[in-house]
């Protein structure tokens, strides 16, 4: 996916939103990967990955039916990163 093509991300975006925490991130290009991928599923809206934080914040849409175990394979194939979600 090109950066020109990535979703726009505003902080007053609203709707349901999981946490991911990261596991193997080493900067912040390993972010960029992570939110191409989780961007690229059905109903997710944004994703805004911090590295500094190692977290991963997924905003859905409203009726979106994504599960957890989709998050965690959309990481996972942005390189040898882990995820899970966060309490």
């Amino acid at each position: 996916m090109s950066l020109f093509s990535r979703k726009t991300k505003t902080e007053t975006e609203t709707g349901p939103q999981v946490v991911l925490a990261i596991e193997g991130m080493h900067c912040t290009s390993c972010g960029l990967l992570i939110d191409d991928e989780l961007e690229e599923l059905p109903g997710v809206r944004s994703a805004g990955t911090d590295f500094r934080t190692q977290r991963t914040t997924v905003r859905l849409e409203e009726t979106a039916a994504v599960d957890a175990d989709a998050l965690v394979s959309a990481v996972a194939r942005a390189g040898d990163y882990k995820a899970r979600l966060t309490a």
